[in-house]
């Protein structure tokens, strides 16, 4: 029994749900499955279905060459319409450890390579209905060998920043990917505490 199941039962406290069924869908997603899960409520007894989208594991790279400058990426991303700042970084494939894949997705999206690698631990990207993790790894005297090796549905500009540049990209909202701020954030210090920005709901004068 884990420490957790034993502090939520000492509480008087169950929460965890009871899975009663799963069944898959095909609904041709490309980088996930669609799984419906059927669960008990343990505070009710309800019973409820509750979507979860079924991925492999994914992996982030925070590759710092000799001069320990960050070496990043920009994309566009589909999801918000817009080219975006980022870590390298993909999914882990069938077989694939997390160590090679984020030395695989680095060289490909890059052509940096890196022999000392420190493994960062692991994230939820979003628990709510993600089933995966993701892997952070940190490369340090990364050098670029080769060019990059991108696939005919990528398209992706290398850039060389400090880590003042990176803070600065972070204070004024350029770099806002949930992940790759997760990676960076166990190298290097990336933002003022307490982080404060401008409220965009808020109209500027």
């Amino acid at each position: 029994m884990t420490n957790r199941k034993v502090e939520q039962i000492m509480a008087g406290q169950e929460l965890d749900w009871d899975l009663l069924e799963s069944r898959h869908e095909d609904v041709g997603l490309i980088l996930f499955e669609k799984r419906i899960d059927c669960l008990r409520n343990p505070s009710n007894g309800q019973v409820f279905e509750r979507l979860v989208l079924e991925s492999a594991d994914w992996v982030n790279v925070v590759a710092l060459d000799e001069q320990r400058r960050s070496v990043m990426i920009r994309q566009y991303r589909f999801g918000v319409g817009y080219t975006t700042l980022e870590t390298p970084g993909g999914m882990v494939d069938p077989g694939e450890d997390p160590k090679a894949a984020a030395m695989r997705e680095l060289l490909e999206e890059t052509g940096y390579e890196s022999d000392k690698w420190t493994y960062l631990g692991a994230v939820e990207p979003n628990p709510a209905y993600h089933n995966h993790l993701c892997h952070h790894w940190l490369a340090e005297d990364a050098e670029r060998t080769c060019e990059q090796d991108v696939g005919p549905g990528e398209m992706i500009a290398v850039e060389l920043m400090t880590q003042q540049a990176v803070r600065d990209a972070v204070v004024r909202g350029e770099l806002k990917h949930a992940l790759a701020l997760s990676a960076l954030s166990r190298v290097f210090q990336i933002w003022p505490l307490p982080f404060i920005q401008d409220d965009p709901s808020v109209p500027q004068s």
